[in-house]
């Protein structure tokens, strides 16, 4: 995990949860904690990670990621057992 990852990290987890971060960031860090990758149906998307599943819909047509998308992500990351 690089700097950049470690940054989406801490912004997932930071209060209040942004509204800002953008979803390709958040992919970027599922595939840098080696989270497998399933696509489904149009925006849907899947994540598994240290035995963990996550499912989500990519925003659009915003490339920001909502604040409940974000809320979801971070409590994916917490059942994986991934805090900054």
């Amino acid at each position: 995990m690089n700097n950049k990852h470690r940054k989406t990290l801490e912004a997932i987890f930071s209060h209040p949860t942004p509204g800002t971060l953008e979803w390709r960031r958040i992919e970027a860090l599922f595939v840098a904690l080696e989270a497998q990758v399933i696509e489904g149906d149009g925006s849907r998307v899947a994540f598994i990670l240290n035995g963990e599943k996550g499912d989500f819909h990519r925003p659009h047509p915003e490339k920001e990621a909502k604040r409940y998308q974000v809320r979801n992500t971070k409590d994916f990351l917490i059942r994986a057992g991934v805090e900054p």
